[in-house]
């Protein structure tokens, strides 16, 4: 990890001693957050992805409980949203592809449904910046090997993972590479995957938030204690609960969601997104669990 840059310190006049009472606050916020978009370009958090699992990751069930409340939209028109084409139909549709009918994850799916979460979250402000800048470059390092030389082996998360211990190219438990390039596949999902989990916390917490309770900002910052948090060093965490404060409003993410249409429509939307999401966390989850994976990182 990088060393925060050193910041020099200028000794003030006697008058202006009363100003730098008030500016050290804002010194010490602007570093944390300096430090938040330093670390985050390094290797993966990002979004300890993913979610970080509600389940300690050396335990099986492979899987976690579903969240209290259905995950399943009410009995009724479909909103336009979630079609194909629609703003979070483009991030439902690739995830529920990729769980194919062997009972493994397509990487190809997986990823496409990651493109397509960033280009999501990306407009909701800067506390999803260091997030998806960092799933971005892990898709692109997960994609080259996907469609790279060694293809044939990166078809699914188990074809890989079989080949990767195959060809003796997992990390040792605590041993962190130097960037996300040298990371194996299997590490780099397993990143992928804890950041899953907080994006679909979130819009779960967000889709089902009752009138008077918790506001967004609230709940996923909830969802990033409980998943990423864990995985995230406290300078990092400090950073991320301060950015929080700034976090968009429930009107906001329904909004982008399913624009033009009513709140309960959008909410139905993101509920129905969050249990895909949580379809696809769930089986990873237990692929990775069953193949004594999940301190890989």
């Amino acid at each position: 990890m990088a060393p925060a840059a050193a910041v020099g310190v200028v000794l003030l006049p006697l008058a202006s001693r009363r100003w730098v009472r008030h500016a050290i606050p804002l010194a010490l916020l602007l570093l944390l957050l300096l430090y938040l978009c330093a670390w985050s370009f390094r290797a993966l958090s990002g979004c300890r992805s993913g979610t970080q699992s509600c389940t300690p990751e050396g335990t099986s069930p492979a899987q976690v409980p579903r969240q209290s409340g259905p995950l399943e939209a009410p009995e009724r028109e479909e909103p336009q949203c979630v079609g194909p084409q629609g703003v979070v139909g483009r991030v439902m549709w690739p995830f529920r592809a990729s769980l194919n009918p062997e009972g493994d994850v397509a990487l190809s799916q997986y990823l496409a449904g990651w493109r397509a979460l960033v280009r999501f979250l990306t407009p909701l402000g800067s506390i999803f910046a260091f997030a998806t800048s960092e799933a971005f470059a892990k898709v692109t390092a997960l994609e080259a090997r996907v469609h790279g030389p060694e293809a044939a082996h990166y078809s699914s998360l188990a074809a890989m993972v079989a080949w990767e211990r195959r060809e003796g190219l997992l990390e040792r438990p605590g041993i962190a590479p130097r960037d996300t390039a040298s990371s194996s596949g299997s590490r780099i999902l397993l990143l992928l995957h804890r950041a899953l989990r907080w994006s679909q916390l979130c819009l779960h917490r967000v889709a089902t938030g009752t009138l008077g309770g918790p506001d967004a900002g609230a709940q996923c910052s909830d969802a990033y204690r409980t998943s990423l948090g864990p995985h995230h060093p406290w300078l990092v965490r400090q950073a991320a609960r301060l950015a929080f404060l700034a976090f968009p409003g429930r009107d906001r993410w329904l909004e982008l969601a399913c624009p033009g249409a009513g709140e309960a429509e959008a909410r139905a939307a993101l509920v129905r997104v969050a249990g895909t999401l949580e379809d696809v966390y769930n089986r990873t989850q237990g692929l990775l669990a069953e193949r004594g994976l999940l301190q890989l990182a």
